[in-house]
């Protein structure tokens, strides 16, 4: 797989914030260059779960996220829920990979169901018709049958369905072990290399003893 050169990341409001911060800092912390949308709601769910205030005003996030992650100039890019002047808005310019991280039930069904009403789900739907990249990671519990025909519906149409399920094989000593375990799983869909965990195999390195 081709590394990507840019991503999108959109944040929307399914509990699970922490999965989409950690994977923005992993993405700043390599040559990608990242194009972020985040739902009214996910600023919710980040104040809540994360006591992280995210700005309202694209500018200002973008000023933020950037100096706490030390992005490099022009690495990131906010863009606001109705800007529909963004490159991602258009299958002429859209970003090489996307992830929708966490993502509510909501904004599957929509994605799932061709709606565009926001730039989210706009350029989720560009991914689709473009046939690039397109990684949802829903957060949710139980899913009803209807969660689960909307996943197989993305599923058919190429998207990746990523559920933030992680594993334990690796022992994980912290919450931000647990995080890291999805976050790794995100970013080798994408093609984005890492030392998160150590690989299945390598040597037993981080696995259960016999």
């Amino acid at each position: 797989m081709t590394p990507p050169r840019t991503v999108a990341l959109a944040f929307t409001g399914a509990s699970g914030m922490g999965y989409g911060v950690r994977l923005l800092e992993c993405l700043l912390a390599t040559d990608v260059s990242v194009w972020l949308i985040y739902s009214p709601v996910a600023q919710i769910v980040a104040r809540q779960e994360l006591d992280l205030k995210l700005p309202v005003q694209p500018r200002e996030a973008q000023r933020l996220l950037a100096e706490r992650y030390g992005a490099r100039d022009g690495q990131l890019e906010v863009f606001g829920r109705e800007d529909w002047f963004a490159p991602i808005a258009s299958g002429s310019n859209p970003a090489d990979a996307m992830v929708i991280c966490p993502c509510s039930m909501g904004t599957l069904a929509a994605v799932a169901t061709g709606l565009a009403s926001t730039l989210i789900e706009r350029a989720a739907d560009v991914m689709l018709k473009e046939s690039r990249r397109l990684v949802l990671v829903p957060r949710e519990t139980p899913f009803s049958a209807i969660h689960l025909e909307n996943m197989l519906r993305l599923d058919r149409a190429g998207a990746i369905i990523l559920p933030a399920n992680p594993g334990f094989y690796h022992r994980p000593q912290r919450v931000e072990d647990i995080v890291d375990f999805v976050v790794a799983r995100v970013l080798d869909q994408i093609g984005v290399a890492h030392s998160l965990l150590p690989r299945w195999g390598d040597g037993g390195r981080g696995l259960p003893e016999e």
